[in-house]
């Protein structure tokens, strides 16, 4: 068994910015329609909630790098994260071969001007 950790911190303005300025095309490229409804769904707070699925993606990704051909073997929806039935994040992997991954935890928190994630893979 190996441990993977990623983490990552965004800010909020530079989502935000992306979403305003790029708009759907940014928002489609990165984030799964799930997603997507979920952010939405937070009206004033939506920017922030977008930050931190992206700062959970590349937290994600920093930890299962070492899994993957290159860099360019996945794209940003293949990771995708929504919450449990608690509210709890979790982590959806597809296009990935994730057979030797036995576990994902994700924690991200966000608050005015910042989002961040930390993820710890249990390898099989």
């Amino acid at each position: 068994m190996k441990i993977k950790c990623g983490t990552d911190i965004i800010e909020i303005d530079r989502i935000k910015d992306s979403i305003d300025n790029i708009g759907n095309s940014f928002v489609n490229r990165v984030y799964t329609e799930n997603e997507i409804k979920y952010c939405e769904s937070k009206k004033k707070q939506k920017y922030q909630h977008y930050a931190a699925r992206f700062a959970a993606k590349e937290a994600v990704f920093k930890a299962i790098s070492t899994l993957l051909q290159d860099k360019y073997s996945i794209c940003w929806k293949d990771i995708e994260v929504l919450n449990d039935s608690q509210g709890k994040p979790i982590v959806n992997l597809s296009g990935v071969n994730s057979k030797n991954i036995e576990q994902i935890d994700l924690s991200i928190s966000h608050c005015k001007s910042y989002a961040t994630a930390n993820v710890v893979v249990v390898l099989k």
